[in-house]
């Protein structure tokens, strides 16, 4: 009765070792596919940020050498107007004698430029000199051009700036029109059609096929052929309307782009999987496979550029990648089982081993195990104080890389505005020296002095933009000296002169130099005045009335303690709610959209302003709007702490 029992009560131990192995070789199936996959994503990733970031650069070179092929010449046109032969000409369009010779200044001058053609347009659009006199495009002299965008902008006194193809020979090209004005009404329009043949001939730089858009999204320009004149996206009726009536494209149909995808220009770059609609030439062919699609947007003249990159290459590496990282992942499997193996059985051993020794080593082990405690407490309290120094540094350190990541965030947020502020006066200077050189020309050097003194001022005038700004962004020890409020405020507020005035905001600045100085670092100063200032702007956003108000006050200390400097930013906005309130200094946290902050320009404010034993404060206004109130250790007068 109990033999049959028997294989019963074995049967179940037999079969728990299997199970065992079982579960090892899918764990390490298991293992060798993950690694496998982690290595092929790692790895395209890396391949497709590297083509991406070489790509970017192409680009910004392509497009570099656009604007220097338009920007070069399209100043010429604001200059017309200053030679006498043209004004002559159209008080007295009728007199042959006038038209030929400002058709022989216009043809020397165009001569010397090396454009298509430089013509000009009386007050009904009709072409009254050329440089092309009797073979032109646009520019053939009678021809009238009232019909075309740019002389319908220039007419209204704006500087004109479009794409078309010529209405007689078709030849496409840059048009840059300028009012002519007799005094204070535009009597006339002058323009210049810049040629595109250059950028045509630099379409192997960027490696891959490529397009260039105009305003209209119709490509212009490509490196297939295949692609001109077609449109990227659905284009409403007004538009096609409108290009229509300028004859833009003159006869040319505007067919849609050959890609079955979404374009989405908002984006620097996408994946796109798809095929080619129509055509069959190689580089359409290439499009069957996967393709990087990477844009970017030409200054100034609403253009876009487009190119195409297989990844093919990308997607091959990191396939060989994955194969690798799965070899290396099965080795190191094996390898973990035969040393797991081996491991349990030198324990076994050392087990043995043990049990063996372990009667006559009992004292010894209590009085090795007593002193290997004392020897670890010290030990532990060693590393402990070592740990703390070296974490202290670490946090200090990391603080000030915080710091001047903030600093440079800033200065990225507030870069349009300095360059809409440098804009201005390099437009004024390459106007200036053309000018000079007009009247160089002539001889007239009183008013070549003029123009060079003029440019001279400029230079000083973007100078002063352009120092607090580099100052600003510079990384630098944060060393206690006697700081001007007045200073540190004027500088802070004039990184937002652009924003102010664009968003109406009603600045009442109480600061005054000279009357109030705080013992800090004035480029930390200055950075908490920035962030303060540009949480203001940002809760007002939404305010129907924006005013930002500024302050510092002394106030008195304790009795044998030092003074402190208050200073208060106010504005009308809607204030903090409670639960912000509460909240307002912890990091991370933000009321603002997403992508709009991170939560530590207040964080970080506070812990700069308690490293020079101040402090930060929030607050609601009772008549609304928000009050944050940083308080600073005065300055003594002998600039020792």
């Amino acid at each position: 009765m109990s033999a049959p029992a028997e294989p019963a009560t074995t049967k179940p131990e037999a079969r728990r070792p299997l199970r065992h192995r079982l579960a090892q070789v899918a764990l390490a199936l298991a293992v060798v596919a993950g690694s496998g996959w982690l290595g092929y994503t790692v790895s395209r990733q890396h391949a497709t940020a590297e083509l991406r970031t070489e790509a970017s650069h192409r680009l910004d070179l392509f497009a570099m050498a656009v604007e220097g092929v338009v920007k070069r010449l399209e100043h010429i046109p604001a200059t017309v107007q200053l030679n006498p032969y043209i004004l002559a000409l159209l008080r007295e369009p009728a007199s042959p004698q006038r038209v030929d010779t400002a058709n022989a200044w216009l043809r020397r001058l165009n001569a010397h430029l090396g454009s298509i053609s430089l013509f000009v347009l009386d007050e009904r659009g009709t072409v009254l000199a050329s440089s092309n006199a009797g073979e032109g495009d646009d520019s053939l002299v009678g021809e009238d051009l009232s019909f075309r965008p740019y002389f319908l902008e220039a007419l209204s006194g704006r500087v004109g700036r479009h794409f078309a193809i010529g209405i007689r020979h078709g030849e496409p090209g840059y048009f840059v029109s300028h009012p002519i004005r007799d005094g204070a009404r535009v009597v006339g329009v002058a323009v210049i059609k810049i040629g595109l043949q250059a950028v045509d001939q630099a379409w192997s730089m960027l490696d891959g096929p490529a397009l260039l858009a105009d305003a209209n999204q119709v490509v212009i320009l490509s490196s297939e052929p295949a692609w001109l004149y077609t449109a990227l996206v659905d284009q409403p009726v007004e538009q096609r309307v409108d290009a229509q009536l300028g004859r833009l494209y003159n006869e040319q149909p505007i067919h849609p782009f050959p890609l079955p995808v979404q374009l989405r220009f908002d984006e620097d770059g996408q994946v796109i999987d798809g095929t080619v609609r129509g055509g069959a030439s190689p580089r359409e062919l290439l499009l069957r496979r996967e393709m990087l699609l990477i844009g970017r947007s030409i200054d100034g003249m609403n253009w876009r550029l487009l190119t195409f990159l297989d990844l093919r290459e990308a997607r091959n590496q990191a396939l060989e990648h994955a194969i690798l990282s799965s070899l290396v992942a099965g080795f190191l499997v094996l390898l973990s089982l035969f040393l797991g193996q081996r491991r349990s059985n030198v324990r076994q051993r050392l087990e043995a081993q043990r049990l063996l020794e372990q009667a006559n080593a009992n004292l010894e082990q209590k009085v090795a195990r007593r002193t290997r405690v004392l020897s670890d407490t010290n030990a532990r309290l060693r590393r402990e104080v070592a740990e703390r120094v070296q974490a202290e540094q670490t946090l200090r350190a990391a603080q000030d890389e915080l710091i001047q990541a903030a600093k440079l965030a800033v200065v990225g947020q507030l870069a349009a505005g300095i360059t809409h502020e440098l804009t201005q006066p390099l437009g004024a200077i390459r106007t200036l020296s053309g000018n000079a050189a007009e009247f160089l020309r002539r001889g007239n050097l009183q008013a070549v002095a003029g123009n060079l003194d003029m440019v001279a001022r400029l230079s000083d005038q973007m100078g002063g933009i352009i120092q607090p700004l580099k100052a600003f962004a510079r990384k630098s020890p944060a060393l206690p000296v006697r700081c001007d409020v007045a200073v540190a405020v004027g500088n802070a507020l004039f990184l937002f002169q652009q924003r102010i005035a664009k968003e109406g905001v009603v600045l009442h600045n109480g600061c005054e130099p000279g009357q109030v100085f705080a013992w800090c670092d004035q480029n930390r100063l200055e950075q908490v005045l920035i962030n303060l200032v540009a949480n203001a702007l940002d809760a007002m956003k939404d305010a129907p009335h924006k005013s930002l108000t500024l302050g510092a006050v002394l106030e008195p200390g304790a009795q044998g303690e030092r003074a402190n400097v208050r200073i208060d930013v106010l504005d009308s906005g809607s204030g903090f709610s409670t639960q912000a309130l509460d909240r307002v200094f912890e990091p991370f946290f933000t009321t603002k959209p997403v992508g709009a902050g991170l939560g530590l320009g207040l964080v970080i404010s506070r812990d700069i302003a308690r490293d020079f034993h101040g402090e930060l404060e929030a607050a609601n206004r009772p008549e609304g709007g928000a009050r944050l109130t940083l308080r600073l250790p005065a300055a003594p007068d002998n600039d020792e702490p």
